[in-house]
């Protein structure tokens, strides 16, 4: 019987490099690929696979307008959204570890989000 892990679960879900960056700038709303590519550094092909993943995963919406050129944004779901006390904990577990090496941490996710 194959064993199934739901920490092996979460980590599959919000694993990688970008994925729990493009869930915290997608708390404080919905955003279009351009505005997720200038917060995130990934390349164009890193960010479209990984926003594929997490639609496929259920976390995040895509939504695109018959427009020209064609406008695409995205939004966290409500399943996204239960992530985010998660996201929250690894951030304030970050802080305390920067900050016992005495670095202070002044990345972005140092603001409030929506979800707190």
């Amino acid at each position: 019987m194959k064993q199934i892990c739901p920490v092996e679960t979460t980590l599959s879900l919000i694993g990688g490099k970008y994925k729990a960056l493009i869930l915290w700038h997608l708390s404080a709303g919905t955003l279009r690929f351009s505005q997720l590519q200038k917060t995130v550094t990934a390349t164009p092909r890193m960010l479209t696979l990984q926003l594929r993943e997490l639609e496929n995963d259920g976390l995040i919406s895509r939504t695109v307008y018959p427009e020209v050129p064609p406008r695409v944004e995205y939004a966290m779901t409500d399943l996204g959204r239960s992530l985010m006390p998660i996201l929250t904990a690894i951030r304030d577990w970050g802080t305390e570890y920067l900050r016992g090496k005495d670095i202070e941490p002044n990345c972005f996710m140092m603001n409030d989000c929506c979800c707190e």
